[in-house]
């Protein structure tokens, strides 16, 4: 058998079954590793005593026969994203010091409902903002891949953010699985840069309550895991209608194990002609063109198609988003919990409390959507992002009602180095360029591990699909994951 820890979702679902090993003693070997592994910075907040304790619940139910499904004493990481009842939670910022949430969020307590262990709260961007998970108070998460060629060789190179905790602990043998939160491509992103697979949901299949917000109409959780089988598994125990969030949508939770059929045959995939830019990474362009000739081989019809407005979207999103993030984090004032800096006046205590308790990038995409919010620039710019929003989701509807999915690249590089395009925040938001769109229109989006950099680092694929279709993005995203036969193995960032 396997190391416990090199163990997938469904494998060790099938092991537990069998009797071949405990939850405990699965978890006690997810303890050590984080333990030993602690250089990595994937966690805020470990969680031992908690995990053992539900992983001896999840022996105790599976020896009356009393199992919850395939997720019933499985260890993972919880972005510290999601509010934890009695455990620390602090969006990665330096504001939320000390705050331990009274409730469970909604996401969460599926999972533990479902009989997952939470192992501890991974490490994240300062309330999700950044694509390289170096804005955390709480210092950066060092990706498990190195460089094996290439001036980067040797060096510490970043996750991928906003979930770069969550991304490295899985990638490194820190956790089977990790939740994620995505607003404009914040679990595909960093799945890319670290080998595994990232899932961002529809807007609205999974509950937004008790996750601390950072842009409403876009933030949405999902799993990060190391197969597209896992995804499907832990999406089905993450999502279902919440009436607690108004823009939880009230649909049942297909099973989608079930619908990987592993049959892409016949389906029609759209190949957006303006995600091919001027100075595209030739190695991105060879990786696309090869997961064409995938799903070409395994009976998919290849069709390009026109995304006119895509041009458009980073500038769009970079209105919308911190806009709302200006709102959302309007109640963060050192008044009811979280940090407090005293003052001279109440005004003095908001304005101290918030310049130590925020950090440059948050601060400066509050700045940001304040700006676009303000009289005089509310219609030139927020309003006007809106509608060219609306254009954007009418490309994609346009373009689905002759494909079933549309493939692109998920990033437009391999993992950079810790430290690269820190002084250049729009270097660093152009990260994001492949997947912002996705998150603009709402619609499912995941990326899979699909070949190599000349560096020897992971590349992504990114499947996008209609509306509340997971099905049919797990279906092609497992065509590519077979077709590909990748066996990542980014402890020691090597592959084989």
């Amino acid at each position: 058998m396997s190391k416990l820890n090199e163990l997938n979702i469904a494998s060790a679902r099938d092991g537990l079954a069998r009797g071949e090993f405990s939850a405990a003693e699965l978890t006690e070997v997810y303890i050590q590793a984080i333990q030993a592994g602690r250089d990595m910075n994937a966690y805020i907040t470990e969680t031992p005593d908690v995990a053992l304790e539900r992983a001896r619940e999840s022996d105790a139910r599976r020896a009356k026969g009393d199992a919850m499904g395939a997720m019933d004493g499985i260890p993972i990481a919880m972005k510290d994203l999601f509010c934890t009842e009695g455990v620390l939670t602090t969006a990665g910022s330096h504001i939320l010091d000390g705050f331990v949430p009274p409730y469970e969020s909604t996401v969460s307590a599926n999972l533990r409902s479902a009989g997952a262990v939470m192992l501890g709260k991974s490490n994240l961007d300062e309330f999700a903002m950044g694509s390289a998970n170096i804005t955390s108070y709480y210092g950066p998460v060092k990706n498990p891949w190195k460089a094996t060629s290439g001036p980067n060789q040797g060096k510490d190179l970043v996750p991928g953010g906003s979930s770069g905790g969550s991304a490295a602990a899985v990638a490194g043998g820190l956790a089977m699985a990790a939740t994620g939160t995505d607003t404009g491509g914040s679990i595909r992103q960093p799945a890319s840069f670290c080998g595994i697979v990232g899932l961002k949901p529809t807007y609205g299949r999974c509950s937004r309550w008790g996750v601390v917000a950072f842009a409403s109409s876009l933030d949405q959780a999902g799993p990060m895991t190391k197969t597209v089988q896992d995804a499907a598994i832990m999406l089905g125990a993450m999502a279902g209608h919440d009436p607690k969030d108004s823009t939880s949508a009230p649909l049942p939770v297909p099973d989608f194990e079930a619908l990987m059929t592993g049959d892409v045959k016949g389906l029609t995939i759209g190949i957006p002609k303006e995600y091919k830019m001027d100075g595209m990474d030739p190695e991105i362009q060879a990786l696309w063109d090869q997961g064409i000739a995938w799903l070409k081989d395994a009976g998919c019809i290849i069709k390009e198609v026109s995304l006119p407005h895509t041009k458009y979207a980073l500038a769009t999103y970079y209105i919308v988003a911190p806009a709302e993030a200006s709102a959302n984090l309007a109640r963060y004032d050192g008044v009811r919990y979280g940090l407090r800096v005293p003052g001279d006046s109440l005004d003095d205590m908001y304005m101290n409390t918030r310049g130590a308790g925020f950090g440059e990038e948050v601060q400066r995409r509050i700045l940001i959507g304040t700006y676009a919010l303000s009289s005089g620039y509310y219609d030139a710019y927020y309003i006007k992002a809106q509608k060219v929003r609306t254009l954007i989701s009418n490309d994609f509807k346009t373009a689905f009602e002759s494909v079933d999915a549309i493939l692109t690249p998920t990033a437009p590089s391999a993992a950079f180095a810790l430290g690269e395009k820190q002084e250049d925040p729009v270097a660093m938001y152009l990260n994001d360029v492949f997947t912002v769109p996705t998150s603009l229109a709402g619609l499912p989006g995941m990326s899979v591990p699909a070949g190599f950099s000349s560096t020897g680092l992971p590349l992504g694929l990114q499947v996008i699909g209609r509306s509340f279709d997971e099905g049919t993005v797990l279906n092609v995203g497992a065509a590519l994951e077979k077709a590909a036969g990748l066996n990542l193995k980014a402890v020691t960032g090597a592959s084989s």
